[in-house]
């Protein structure tokens, strides 16, 4: 696939994405020079479309055309610069990742919860178009950790 046509699928799921979700709100967590970070932005569809990486579902969900939060080490750098919250180091969330069943983004999810807002996580399965992730007293968070879907071409046909 050329890259036309990439960024094509990309700019269409990242419009399709922004106009369904309950929030623009965003944590995105990731791990850079031995760091866990999270950063906390507002975005829009271009602004998706500058972190989204497009990709495909596996075949046991259809095989369809996905984007996901694949930041390069540069990328997550310059979220760094610009006001990303080192919240341990990636030793340490390692270290709590191997401590129990969930799988990553879940456990930057846990920690971002109960480590920044104080609150106790509970896993839970809601659509990013019903919910957010995380709620706090004045805004609702959609949270992406490093290789997390943001939505994939399915979702939006079962939507309409």
């Amino acid at each position: 696939m050329n890259n036309e046509t990439k960024n094509n699928i990309k700019a269409n799921l990242a419009e399709l994405y922004t106009a369904n979700a309950y929030t623009h709100d965003y944590i995105l967590t990731f791990n850079v020079d031995g760091g866990f970070y999270a950063y906390t932005v507002n975005m829009n569809a271009d602004e998706l479309t500058s972190v989204a990486k497009v990709g495909r579902t596996s075949s046991k969900r259809g095989g369809d055309y996905s984007i996901r939060f694949r930041p390069t080490n540069s990328e997550k750098r310059a979220m760094v610069a610009n006001g990303a919250q080192l919240i341990m180091s990636t030793k340490a969330f390692n270290a709590l990742f191997e401590s129990h069943k969930y799988n990553r983004g879940e456990t930057a999810e846990m920690i971002v919860t109960e480590q920044m807002f104080g609150q106790v996580w509970e896993k839970d399965s809601v659509p990013f178009y019903e919910g957010a992730d995380i709620y706090t007293d004045d805004k609702a968070y959609q949270h992406k950790h490093e290789g997390a879907t943001f939505c994939h071409e399915l979702q939006f046909a079962r939507l309409h």
